[in-house]
């Protein structure tokens, strides 16, 4: 089985190689752009979720109307698999935007990683520190600047290692995609063995290039996660607001 899979790894390497390309830029793409919808969902999510005393009883119901949409978002697409969600979305709105497989594909993975994205990222931010939030209001910020100057940096970077494991996954998940005839990995997997009859030795191939694929992954996020942490972790000069955070504390007041 070895010395076949050898063989066709080496005869149909074009084939192999091919769908690696559209795996990565299926993945890449997808990530990246459901890293951006999580970012606004999360941070809608998690500034929603809160009831503050000086809110007025229709941004109290705006508030709870948003975070209700919200969660339908987050919900359907956590809730249901992806193959689904591909198979839904291509066919279904084929007939408005005559989209290829390619297309469909990064918009599946892209919205279906936001969900999973904005509830990281929620996590994330509900994690640093109310008194870094405090400072910064402290000094003239507005919320808005306070949640993308302050904030955001902390969460996602407390939040990497979760993000990063979002990328892997969807190197892997993408593979349900071949439902819509993407013609990444396995696809050309697929194709390979019902030519050669063999699916047993192209499938170990394809395993071991998955494997490759998502260790090698692993291995660079975790590189990046590592100078990450051996980052300094005050402001910038122009940005004391750790500083600040810290004086406040240790006078009693946040």
């Amino acid at each position: 089985m070895f010395a076949s899979a050898a063989q066709i790894a080496v005869k149909y390497w074009p084939m192999f190689w091919a769908g690696i390309k559209v795996t990565l830029l299926i993945a890449l793409t997808g990530t990246v752009l459901g890293l951006l919808i999580g970012l606004v969902v999360g941070s809608i999510r998690a500034v929603t979720s809160k009831k503050e005393p000086r809110d007025s009883t229709l941004s109290r119901v705006l508030k709870k109307l948003v975070y209700f949409l919200t969660s339908v978002y987050v919900e359907f697409f956590r809730g249901t698999p992806m193959i689904v969600q591909g198979v839904f979305l291509f066919y279904g709105l084929r007939p408005y935007f005559d989209w290829t497989p390619t297309v469909a594909g990064i918009f599946v993975i892209s919205i279906n990683t936001g969900a999973y994205m904005a509830e990281i990222l929620r996590s994330g931010i509900q994690s640093v520190d109310v008194g870094q939030t405090e400072a910064a209001r402290s000094i003239g910020m507005t919320p808005g600047q306070t949640m993308f100057h302050v904030v955001l940096p902390q969460a996602i970077k407390n939040a990497f290692p979760a993000i990063g494991n979002e990328f892997v996954v969807n190197i892997k998940d993408s593979s349900v995609l071949n439902a819509i005839s993407l013609t990444e990995l396995y696809f050309q997997s697929m194709k390979i063995a019902g030519t050669i009859f063999d699916f047993t030795s192209t499938m170990l191939v394809t395993s071991l290039i998955y494997l490759v694929l998502t260790f090698t992954t692993t291995r660079i996020l975790r590189l990046i996660e590592i100078r990450m942490n051996q980052a300094p972790s005050s402001f910038p000069a122009s940005q004391t607001v750790p500083e600040a955070s810290i004086t406040i504390t240790q006078k009693g007041v946040g």
